[in-house]
């Protein structure tokens, strides 16, 4: 959670900030030049995709140090009020903030969202499932929250079971899962469940068994705990196997991205061999590339276009594969304190500049040719506004939270003690974009 940091903790963490700060301008960047630059972003989507690249070098920073946060805290319980006060607060201001723009008529919900019932919806963003129950995200960027939260449910699980070292393992077995899906193609049709059931039983559905997977985590027996863990780890896997949004190779992908970071993290730390973990990323990485290059093919698109898609997927995996490289090998040195600056502030700049991107097309609109002084423009007003929400919303929150913790789970500890302790200060460094 966010705090000071000083000596030592600051320095080990620094790279991590980096990576982040750098991850969240990229996504941001990204998405700003649909608006404010077309043209360069045909130009630079032709080889490169900078919002992929984002979320990747994010997935694999959030499976480097979630883990290590719960290992940590050595407790179920203050794992999840940790996750809650850091990810809620400004997750609950952006979709107000949506809400109140579509209120205003300034600019309407996204395609899909107005026919659903309205506290499916809401529910189903609580759980930040949505992308995993047939809702469509209130805002772009919120799928990549789906896939933390399945993150955290399948780690919560393997903490309780004690299997929480086996990443390296757990990272290539996904990639040969996520090899097997597309040699299998559409085996399992898109939101399956939901096309079964509809999508309101399943909300809610997944809204009890995931409020009863967290709240067992508060109780005083290790058996329920336990219990209470794994049943929420069974519902990520059900919806990840039967409700994704995107095909079950994707979803593969994005949980061996997330668990290769989580290898490495242990290579650091001297849990496992350095050469297990790096076979397991190596091959991560050339099922990811290939899998997605394989699927491209598929979709009937010009050659060139197919092309273009191929290059910039390849591009992306394969460069934040080596960004985070990167700032493992320079973990020990000062990072600019630019890009520190901006990993504080990454989940506001992610959460934030989509809405941002709204309320400037609704009150200006889109200029008819590349604008790159519109484009920056946007970006320091974007890293401004973050700021303020950073200050204002999100180091209350965690203050807050920090309390709550020490208040609702000052009795036993939970799950595996893996006999070391990890970097005292991870939780504020953990991915909630």
């Amino acid at each position: 959670m966010d705090g000071a940091r000083t000596g030592e903790g600051a320095a080990r963490l620094a790279w991590l900030d980096a990576l982040r700060g750098l991850a969240a301008l990229a996504v941001a960047f990204h998405h700003a030049t649909y608006h404010y630059a077309p043209g360069l972003r045909r130009q630079i989507t032709a080889w490169f995709d900078p919002g992929m690249y984002g979320v990747m070098v994010f997935f694999l920073v959030s499976g480097y140090i979630i883990p290590a946060s719960l290992e940590r805290s050595r407790s179920l319980g203050r794992f999840w009020v940790g996750r809650v006060f850091r990810i809620y607060p400004l997750l609950l201001f952006a979709l107000t903030a949506v809400v109140v723009i579509a209120a205003t008529d300034m600019w309407p919900l996204r395609d899909g969202l107005a026919e659903l019932d309205r506290w499916a919806v809401a529910l189903a963003h609580l759980t930040m499932l949505q992308d995993l129950l047939a809702v469509p995200n209130a805002l772009n960027v919120l799928w990549t929250l789906s896939y933390e939260m399945l993150f955290y449910l399948l780690v919560a699980a393997l903490f309780a079971v004690g299997l929480h070292r086996r990443s390296a393992g757990i990272a290539a077995g996904l990639a040969g899962g996520a090899a097997a899906a597309v040699a299998l193609g559409g085996l399992v049709p898109a939101t399956a469940l939901t096309k079964v059931a509809g999508v309101t039983p399943v909300v809610t559905v997944t809204a009890l068994v995931m409020a009863a997977a967290i709240g067992c985590a508060f109780c005083r027996r290790p058996q329920v705990r336990a219990a209470g863990a794994v049943l929420g780890g069974l519902l990520a896997v059900v919806l990840l196997a039967a409700n994704g949004r995107v095909p079950l190779w994707e979803g593969l992908v994005i949980l061996a991205v997330m668990f290769t970071g989580t290898a490495l993290y242990r290579a650091e730390r001297g849990q496992i061999r350095v050469r297990a973990a790096v076979l397991s990323a190596g091959a991560v990485l050339v099922v990811a590339v290939a899998a997605g290059l394989w699927h491209m093919g598929g979709w009937g698109l010009p050659a060139d276009e197919v092309l273009g898609l191929r290059r910039a997927w390849a591009s992306a995996l394969v460069l934040a594969a080596l960004t985070f490289a990167a700032g493992m090998a320079l973990r020990h040195r000062a990072m600019p304190r630019g890009l520190t600056i901006l990993g504080v502030i990454s989940y506001s700049v992610y959460l934030l500049h989509p809405v941002l991107l709204i309320v400037s097309d609704s009150l200006f609109g889109r200029p008819r040719q590349d604008a790159p002084f519109w484009l920056a423009l946007f970006l320091a007003a974007l890293v401004a506004a973050a700021l303020l929400t950073q200050r204002l919303v999100e180091r209350p929150a965690q203050r807050l939270g920090r309390r709550v913790a020490r208040r609702l789970t000052s009795g036993p500890t939970t799950g595996a003690n893996n006999g070391t302790t990890p970097h005292a200060d991870t939780d504020r460094t953990a991915l909630t974009h």
